[in-house]
């Protein structure tokens, strides 16, 4: 039996700076020409009557108004944000949030909803100023039925505390487990439908939701409860896992739980080539096994993480009951037996970065431009779409590397996770991150790709929309009017117009 990995060493529990400004956070601009909603005084008044912890303090609005999107950390570098808040609403009860959204919405003045700010598409940029409310204050655990097995918990606690107060008071975990388990909160995962490192065995966030608490536009507040498969109409925890702040503010969830568990196994294969491990990998998850972990390497990622030349690398780890585990680890090895047996010191390798973020802070102030592309597709189709959007990537003037992994696999499909980073000239780099994302995302739509697997939408995907959903644009925009008439939450986001005008990244 091979020991289950250790919880990281806490994180603050409050947000962590991406990158240092320029010049400090006061003094940070709008990289965009578009005209701040301003907040206005009898407002503040207002909303500070509410309780919350209202700030107009120039620093503290700086620094709430962006997220961990790779192209505004350049911005960063020259002291701007794609759009600075006109004040930062801290609500510490949830009780607080009706008010604080009825107020807004009265005023018509855009609310963004953010906490942990660790997203990478500018989901929780206020583009048009505004309010960011900041929902890091309703943080903590209110119950935890070990019988049901079902969470409930507020959504500004931040992921690395969640678990290690549920394995160490509860024993049990919801197992979500993503690279920025420090640095993000439940509501944001929630918010942009994320995944953890672990979801071919937990699921992705969808899977994990039982019910939910949303504040809407108005101050309307619906709490969707969610029995085990229950049959009464549509399921509303999907209308707003997602929808990343625009149809209504999460405040809290009742997710559910597993044991902690108690055995675990390691291994790792090398691959003639990427779709050779691909192939194994859907044959892994059409036999129904699920180990927690089934990563793929391209032979480019292989050799920068682990030093192996010429093979794709693939990495299993699984947890949980011993039978289940020991059963679905002789699968892996039945579907593995023409490929090379590796060192499982391997995964061990991966388990000690795999929630390491500092590399991207380093890349980019060294001059570099860097981001990663993740989508999804069916198995059908992921050697095309990962031959497609490589070249393409590549095919962009000043790439210097392009490369790929799949990093959750599914029975219909999996996704996969692209890398670039190129050398180009201080002026162009906006339109060097366009160039290669317009290549990139069209060569995967092209071939039958998705647009997102986890990552979500924000500003940087918002001119996508329209030819990843078609016609189901329009379903979104119609429900996204019906429940937010005046368009006052975090416009500019999803490809949906806004009242406060274009999006200037989407639509220039």
């Amino acid at each position: 039996m091979t020991e289950i990995a250790p919880l990281p060493t806490l994180g603050p529990g409050a947000p962590t700076p991406p990158i240092a400004f320029r010049d400090g956070p006061a003094g940070v601009t709008g990289r965009f020409d578009v005209p701040p909603v301003p907040v206005p005084d009898a407002l503040i008044d207002v909303l500070t009557a509410t309780g919350a912890e209202v700030s107009i303090d120039a620093a503290d609005r700086g620094e709430a108004s962006r997220d961990w999107w790779p192209l505004a950390m350049t911005w960063a570098l020259e002291g701007q944000v794609g759009g600075v808040a006109g004040a930062v609403v801290r609500p510490t009860d949830i009780d607080q949030v009706p008010e604080i959204l009825q107020r807004c919405n009265e005023a018509r003045v855009p609310v963004t909803a953010a906490a942990g700010r660790s997203g990478v598409c500018g989901s929780s940029v206020p583009l048009y100023g505004g309010v960011v409310l900041d929902l890091c204050g309703l943080s903590g655990i209110r119950s935890v039925d070990d019988t049901s097995l079902v969470l409930d918990v507020l959504a500004g606690t931040f992921g690395d505390h969640l678990e290690s107060e549920l394995r160490t008071d509860h024993g049990v975990t919801v197992g979500h487990w993503p690279q920025s388990i420090a640095l993000s909160t439940v509501g944001g995962w929630l918010a942009c439908r994320g995944a953890g490192q672990l979801s071919n065995r937990y699921g992705k966030i969808e899977d994990m939701v039982v019910g939910l608490d949303v504040v809407l536009a108005d101050g309307t507040v619906v709490r969707t409860e969610g029995n085990a498969r229950q049959a009464t109409g549509p399921d509303l925890n999907q209308l707003f896992v997602g929808s990343e702040g625009t149809l209504g503010v999460i405040t809290g969830a009742r997710l559910r739980l597993h044991p902690v568990p108690t055995h675990g196994r390691r291994a790792a294969y090398g691959f003639i080539d990427f779709a050779a491990g691909l192939e194994a990998c859907r044959l892994i998850a059409r036999r129904g096994a699920t180990p927690a972990v089934v990563r793929l390497y391209d032979d480019v990622e292989a050799s920068r993480n682990y030093g192996t030349e010429g093979i794709a690398v693939l990495l299993v780890l699984d947890e949980g009951d011993p039978a289940i585990v020991d059963c679905t680890m002789e699968i892996v090895a039945e579907e593995c037996v023409t490929a090379q047996r590796l060192d499982e010191s391997l995964v061990e390798q991966w388990l000690g970065h795999r929630n390491d973020v500092s590399a991207l802070e380093k890349l980019i102030t060294g001059g570099l431009v860097v981001d990663t592309m993740e989508i999804t597709g069916p198995w059908g189709r992921l050697p095309a779409i990962y031959d497609a959007a490589v070249a393409a990537i590549r095919g962009v003037e000043g790439t210097l590397a392009a490369s790929a992994h799949q990093s959750h696999a599914y029975t219909d499909g999996a996704c996969l996770y692209f890398t670039f980073a190129a050398k180009v000239g201080p002026g162009t780099k906006d339109a060097y991150y366009r160039a290669v994302w317009d290549a990139g995302t069209r060569a995967v739509l092209a071939n039958g790709g998705a647009l997102s697997h986890h990552h979500g939408v924000g500003i940087n995907r918002a001119r996508f929309m329209r030819e990843a959903l078609g016609s189901g644009l329009d379903v979104l925009a119609a429900v996204k009017h019906s429940l937010d008439p005046n368009g006052i939450l975090n416009p500019g986001k999803l490809g949906l117009p806004s009242p406060f005008g274009p999006n200037p990244f989407a639509d220039v």
